[in-house]
């Protein structure tokens, strides 16, 4: 059974910056992070495949950098420049079978982390 923990969510101004992290137990796999707000679909953030190709979406790219650490099977999000529209639960996923853009298309997925940039 795959495990997902992530960490490192919380509350800064805009502007800030976070790094979440996301440990995953068992194989590794082409990883990625969504975000859903209360109301809306979960919205593809990011992507980064075993040999470090990393994939964005148009709304956080140059502002966010993911990457990973094979030895300790850990993928991170580096949030930069953060501003109130990035206000969201962060989730970590694996397992991709499809479109690596597609919730739908993972397997496994944490329990998710808060992030809240103030104005």
């Amino acid at each position: 059974q795959v495990q997902l923990v992530e960490s490192g969510g919380g509350l800064v101004q805009a502007g800030a910056s976070l790094r979440l992290s996301c440990v995953a137990s068992g194989r590794r796999f082409t990883m990625g992070w969504f975000r859903q707000v209360p109301g809306k679909e979960r919205e593809f953030v990011a992507a980064i495949t075993l040999s470090g190709g990393a994939y964005y979406a148009d709304s956080v790219k140059g502002r966010f950098t993911i990457d990973r650490d094979n030895a300790k099977n850990t993928v991170y999000l580096q949030m930069n420049s953060l501003k109130p529209e990035d206000t969201a639960v962060y989730y970590c996923s694996a397992g991709l079978t499809g479109d690596r853009r597609s919730s739908r298309s993972y397997n496994y997925w944490g329990q998710g982390t808060q992030v809240t940039v103030s104005s």
